[in-house]
C-alpha cells in the first residue's frame, strides 16, 4: 500500500508544473469551455499535506474550496480554525485514501471527456441560445455526490466516476446505480444537472405532480440524449418524449422545455 502511495505521490509532484487545465476550443473566446483540474491540487495537499497545494486551494480555488468544505463534505465553515486539520483528517480514512488513488490513476488523462464536453456544449448553446457556458472544475468528494452546480460554476466529482465494476461501490449501491457510475456518463450527467439549472421544474397545477417532475427530467434527458447524438439515458418516460418528438417536428428544445407540454 505504502508504494502505491508513494508512486502517487511522484506522480503529482510531477504535475505540479503542468498545466492544471484542460482548453477545450481556443477558436472561439466566447464558447471556450475549461474544465480545471482542482481534484490534483486536492489530492496533493490530501496524500502529503503539502502547504503550497493548500496555499493553492484557497487563494486559486476559493469558491470550489468552499464548496467542498461547507456544502460537500459538510465538516465545518472554510474559515474555522481547525478546518485545515479537519479537512486534511477527514480523508485519512483508508477507503478515501484509494479513491484518492483511483482517480490520480484513471483521470491522469480527460482528453477524451474535454473533446465531448466542448463539442457538446457546442451544440447546447445552437439549440438554446443564450447558453453560458459554466466554469467547470473536477474534485473528489465522499462518494455523495456527482455533478454540483452553484453560481455558474460546474463540479464534477470524480469519486463517483470510477466505474460500475470498481469494488468500493459494491458495499454502497445498487447495480443499476453502478452502471451509471462510469467514465462515459461525466458529459450527459453535466449537461442534465446544468439544464435544470437553467429550466427548473415548471409551475404545472394540474394532473399528477410528481409525474410533471418525471416528465420534466425526461425531457431534459431526451435532449441530453440529442446534443450528445448517442442514448445516454434510457427508460420509459425517455421513449416517451422520443415519440413526442418525432411525432411534432416543429417543436424546438427550447419548446419542449420551456411550454407546459404535457406526456
Amino acid at each position: 500500500m505504502l508504494r502505491i502511495y508513494g508512486f502517487l505521490v511522484f506522480c503529482m509532484l510531477l504535475c505540479v508544473g503542468c498545466q492544471w487545465k484542460l482548453k477545450l476550443n481556443m477558436d472561439d473566446d466566447n464558447s471556450v469551455a475549461v474544465i480545471e483540474r482542482y481534484d490534483r491540487i486536492e489530492a496533493l495537499y490530501l496524500t502529503t499535506g503539502d502547504f503550497s497545494a493548500l496555499q493553492k486551494m484557497n487563494t486559486r480555488y476559493p469558491m470550489e474550496t468552499r464548496t467542498l468544505i461547507e456544502d460537500v463534505l459538510k465538516i465545518g465553515k472554510v474559515n474555522d480554525q481547525e478546518i485545515n486539520t479537519r479537512f486534511l483528517r477527514f480523508y485519512q480514512d483508508s477507503v478515501l485514501q484509494s479513491i484518492i488513488n483511483e482517480v490520480g490513476q484513471q483521470y491522469a488523462d480527460m482528453e477524451d471527456v474535454a473533446d465531448e464536453m466542448q463539442a457538446a456544449f457546442d451544440r447546447l448553446i445552437d439549440a438554446l441560445p443564450g447558453t453560458e457556458i459554466p466554469r467547470i472544475y473536477t474534485q473528489i468528494g465522499s462518494l455523495d455526490q456527482s455533478i454540483i452546480i452553484t453560481n455558474n460554476s460546474l463540479g464534477i466529482c470524480l469519486d463517483k466516476y470510477l466505474g460500475a465494476d470498481y469494488p468500493v461501490y459494491a458495499h454502497y449501491y445498487t447495480k443499476a446505480q453502478r452502471s451509471q457510475m462510469v467514465r462515459s456518463m461525466i458529459v450527459p450527467d453535466c449537461l442534465q444537472f446544468y439544464i435544470l439549472s437553467m429550466y427548473s421544474f415548471p409551475q404545472i397545477q394540474r394532473g399528477n405532480v410528481q409525474h410533471n417532475c418525471d416528465m420534466h427530467v425526461a425531457k431534459i434527458q431526451w435532449v441530453v440524449n440529442s446534443i450528445l447524438r448517442r442514448k445516454a439515458y434510457g427508460g420509459e418516460r425517455v421513449d416517451a418524449v422520443e415519440r413526442y418528438m418525432k411525432k411534432h417536428k416543429n417543436c424546438s428544445i427550447l419548446q419542449l422545455l420551456s411550454d407546459e407540454i404535457l406526456l
